[in-house]
Parts: C-alpha cells; sequence; structure tokens
C-alpha cells in the first residue's frame, strides 16, 4: 500500500473540510471529491468551502476537485470518507471503481443503515479491503475548533498497529495529537453511542435538568457504553481514554455537537421530524440509535439510556415520562 501516494478527502461537509484541513497542513496537496459541481465552483471562486466552516480559507492552487467518485479513487491511493452514515451506501452505489488495494480511512461516526454494519465491516464485507488496510478517525474533535487551530486531539484505530501509526502521521500538526490503537470495533461502536447519549443530555438539558443531573447522566453513559462494548466486542481497554470518554464528554457538552442541540430541541418540545427539518446538519445519533437497538436484539446488553432514546424518536412516547422513569435508574 502506498503512503507517498495520492490523498483523497471524500465529503463536503463541516468534518470533511476540517480533516482537509489537516492533511494539507502534513501534505502538498490531496484530491477532494464532493457530489455538486455548483459547490466546487464556489469553492474554487471563494477559496473556501462555501456551505460548511467558510471562515476557513484554502490555497485551491493544492487541491484537485473532483465530482466523479470513479475519476477520485482512480486517481487517489487513500480515501478518506466523512459523509454521513446514512448517506455512505448511496454515495458508493456509483462506485465502480475497485478499491480494494486501496487505503481506506473512515471519519464516519456512524453504522450503515439495514445492513447494521460498522463501517470498517461494511468496506470489507461488499469491497474486499483487508481490514489491515482499514483505518479509523476517533474524537474528541470538533470540526469547527479544529478549523481554529484550537489543540484537539485524535485516535486513529487499525487493526495492524504499525499501520495505524503511518496513518496517524498524515494527521498529526503542531494543532492536532494523534493516538493509535488497535480496538477499531469498540472505538467505532463508541463513536456511534456517544452521539446517542449526546441527544438524551440535550433533551435533559432542553428540559431544564442542571449540571448536577448532567454529571450524573455522563457517569451512568460511560459505564452503559463499556458494557455493550464489553458484550459486543471482548477486549482489554481503558473506558476514561480519549476515544470513549472524552468523546462523549465533548459530543454530550459542547455548543458545537449536533447530537446534542438535536436533543435540546426535543427537549424543548419540538416533535422529532420538526427538530430534523430545523437542524441544518445531519444528527447521527438519530440513526445510530435505531442501528444500536437492531444490533442489541442479538447480544441483549442491558442498555437503557439507548432505549429510553429509541421509545422517544422511534416509538413517540413523550420525553417527561421516558426520561422521568429513566431517572429513577441511576446512581
Amino acid at each position: 500500500m502506498n503512503f507517498t501516494g495520492k490523498i483523497a478527502v471524500m465529503g463536503g461537509g463541516s468534518w470533511a473540510t476540517a480533516l482537509a484541513k489537516i492533511v494539507l497542513s502534513t501534505r502538498t496537496d490531496i484530491h477532494w471529491y464532493m457530489r455538486r459541481p455548483d459547490r466546487i465552483e464556489d469553492f474554487k471562486r471563494l477559496g473556501h468551502n462555501p456551505a460548511y466552516l467558510s471562515g476557513v480559507l484554502f490555497d485551491t492552487d493544492r487541491i484537485r476537485f473532483y465530482s466523479d467518485i470513479n475519476e477520485v479513487t482512480e486517481d487517489s491511493d487513500m480515501l478518506i470518507f466523512a459523509t454521513p452514515s446514512p448517506f455512505l451506501k448511496q454515495h458508493l452505489k456509483k462506485l465502480n471503481v475497485p478499491i480494494r488495494d486501496k487505503w481506506i480511512v473512515s471519519a464516519i461516526k456512524g453504522i450503515v443503515p439495514d445492513e447494521n454494519l460498522l463501517i470498517t465491516d461494511y468496506f470489507a464485507e461488499y469491497y474486499g479491503v483487508p481490514e489491515a488496510h482499514i483505518a479509523i478517525i476517533a474524537g474528541p474533535s470538533h470540526a469547527e475548533e479544529i478549523a481554529l487551530e484550537r489543540l484537539s486531539y485524535l485516535t486513529v484505530a487499525c487493526r495492524d498497529m504499525h499501520n495505524a501509526e503511518r496513518v496517524s502521521r498524515i494527521f498529526s500538526n503542531n494543532c492536532v495529537k494523534s493516538a493509535c490503537s488497535q480496538d477499531v470495533t469498540g472505538i467505532e461502536y463508541a463513536s456511534v453511542l456517544k452521539n446517542v447519549y449526546a441527544i438524551v443530555a440535550g433533551i435533559c438539558h432542553g428540559m431544564k435538568y442542571g449540571d448536577n443531573f448532567q454529571a450524573v447522566f455522563l457517569s451512568n453513559a460511560i459505564k452503559e457504553m463499556q458494557h455493550f462494548l464489553d458484550t459486543v466486542h471482548v477486549l482489554e481497554r481503558d473506558i476514561t481514554g480519549s476515544a470513549y470518554l472524552g468523546d462523549l464528554i465533548v459530543t454530550a457538552c459542547s455548543r458545537f455537537s449536533r447530537n446534542r442541540t438535536f436533543g435540546t430541541m426535543i427537549g424543548k418540545g419540538y416533535s422529532v421530524k420538526t427538530a430534523q427539518l430545523e437542524m441544518e446538519m445531519i444528527a447521527e445519533g438519530y440513526y445510530g440509535t435505531k442501528c444500536i437497538h437492531e444490533i442489541n436484539a442479538k447480544y441483549k446488553a442491558d442498555i437503557p439510556i439507548l432505549e429510553a432514546l429509541y421509545d422517544i424518536l422511534y416509538e413517540r412516547k413523550s420525553p417527561t415520562i421516558v426520561i422521568r422513569r429513566l431517572t429513577g435508574l441511576f446512581k
């Protein structure tokens, strides 16, 4: 696999934009795939992403843009996917170029709906990419703070630790520090669950639950996360690590968190549909809740927080009643 070849960022959202900024700090140029040609033309004209993180300026002479997924795949050695998980299959349906010999880096914090597969498992099973050639990027790292060049930490996970270290160097600069892990499955599930718990934290915030309660909630959420991870993927891991607890805290507490914002709207009385319509970006925890609920039918882990959110989002039960019942379980 070629670590000195061309790197492509796949996606045009805020996370993709932040990752492009990081990679351009460590590489001379990048390829960048965006689905819409009009966005590319605006980007070239303005020198920044016209739709996301518009305050971040780019030297467009160092970027080769593509709106054809097959062309960018053919021309690139490493593909960094940063699209919302519900739309990944839709993008890949257009792909007819083999990717089994490419490096795949997933910055997607979600699960492929319907198949209920982790992103790495989806690429391995459906596209024949070897597990040792697939890496993931985890937080805690809001795109907005990376764009502001505030000190941030990433975790790069790959089942081959040597490859994780090689990939991590692409995402390390003066403002971004990268650690390595082999817990691909655990970190991928944790990245889904932290979005789920952030929605619940937002609901409670919207219902005027205070900081005292939020601290207790997060304590119980990390315990639930550990229980689920230990059930589905037995591995010695430190749940207090930044890819687990750290990502949970920032997603559940930050004003930049779209999942917390989505939950806050529901807690204030918005319907789920209205909250979704008013959100400018995807709250991945909405989709992750259903995926984990269905996956857990096999494992039967005790995950009352997630099930409470499932009742609110998909069974249309009253947030007031569901949250009040949930608080009775906390210690």
